[in-house]
């Protein structure tokens, strides 16, 4: 574990971060809301439009801090075979989850998130399930307020990213250089309301993000 930190530390501190400031770029609104993932645990949630999502709020952080970072990822794409998963689980840190299962019970099914949460670790979760269409916020899914529910002292942290689905668009593999920008919430905590109800809230939040995003781009 200490040989893979140690890769993931030097990985982000000499290839990632460097890419992602210098060659890239990346604006932040609402720094002072990033969570303090050396102390405590939270949960990340973010829209999603391409692979660079994950490596762009990762970077958002220190060294030291990413090494208690964990994105949440579709196994039968990011594990589907054995050099894939070497690479995200050890290098990247990602909790690898099935979109496929159905007969798991809700603590079987997030079993090792709750453990890295417990852990007072950090993850990341897309709540659309999928990489979506540029500048579309599709339907979230009830997964983040299933966790939320689970863990109600741990902050969630709403997040809209721009820019990414231009540096790179699905479905392709040359980079575009292309600013990104990234709008971070105040936290919040699950309310005791419906688990429809806070996803519906949480998503309401990174809309109201996407909108404040749009009148920036008006001025």
């Amino acid at each position: 574990m200490i040989f893979f930190n140690f890769l993931k530390y030097m990985l982000f501190l000499f290839i990632i971060k460097p890419f992602i400031y210098l060659v890239l770029g990346v604006n932040v609104s609402g720094a002072g809301n990033l969570p303090k993932v050396d102390k405590s645990p939270s949960i990340i949630v973010a829209n999603h439009n391409s692979h660079i999502d994950t490596l762009l709020l990762m970077s958002l952080f220190n060294c030291s801090q990413i090494l208690k970072i964990h994105p949440v990822a579709a196994a039968d794409y990011f594990c589907n075979t054995k050099f894939k998963r070497f690479v995200f689980t050890k290098l990247l840190g990602i909790i690898p989850i099935s979109r496929k299962v159905r007969k798991a019970t809700e603590e079987e099914l997030f079993k090792d998130i709750n453990e890295k949460l417990r852990a007072g670790e950090t993850i990341i979760i897309y709540p659309e399930g999928t990489r979506g269409e540029s500048n579309e916020l599709s339907k979230f899914k009830s997964g983040v307020a299933h966790i939320a529910r689970m863990n109600p002292d741990i902050p969630v942290i709403p997040c809209y990213i721009n820019g990414p689905d231009k540096i790179l668009p699905k479905g392709e593999i040359l980079w575009v250089p292309f600013i990104a920008d990234v709008y971070v919430s105040e936290p919040v905590y699950y309310d005791n309301t419906s688990t429809k109800e806070f996803t519906e809230k949480i998503r309401s939040i990174v809309e109201f993000l996407k909108l404040e995003h749009k009148k920036k781009e008006e001025l």
